[in-house]
């Protein structure tokens, strides 16, 4: 399991590449992506990847209240499933056809982010 300190980097890499995701998504993906559906999965893959920057530095910052302990199981699931699902999007949004493999990656992501959110309460 990953420790406090690796969840709160991964957190600010997160945090830091999510903003320049979103800025390029705003400003330079039009240029390079017509399909505005495609452009509306950026944006939804860099919400989430921001959304879990944020609860990776909390989870790195608190224990969980029933056990004691740091809430790494959590952090490293959700690290996890925010890399497959927002990094796979990202791939497809960009070149579909050369990733179109990585496709049924991005759900399984969800899922690990759910089982991440999830394992917070046990």
């Amino acid at each position: 399991m990953p420790s406090p300190l690796f969840l709160w980097q991964a957190g600010a890499v997160l945090g830091f590449s999510g903003i320049a995701l979103g800025a390029y998504g705003s400003h330079g993906l039009q240029k390079r992506v017509i399909d505005q559906a495609r452009v509306k999965n950026w944006q939804i893959a860099t919400n989430y990847q921001i959304i879990h920057s944020i609860a990776l530095l909390v989870l790195s910052s608190v224990n969980n209240p029933k056990t004691g302990k740091p809430a790494t199981l959590a952090g490293g699931l959700i690290l996890a499933g925010t890399t497959m699902f927002s990094g796979t999007i990202y791939l497809l949004v960009l070149n579909k056809d050369r990733f179109k493999f990585l496709g049924p990656v991005t759900p399984i992501g969800g899922l690990i982010m759910l089982a991440g959110w999830g394992s917070l309460l046990l």
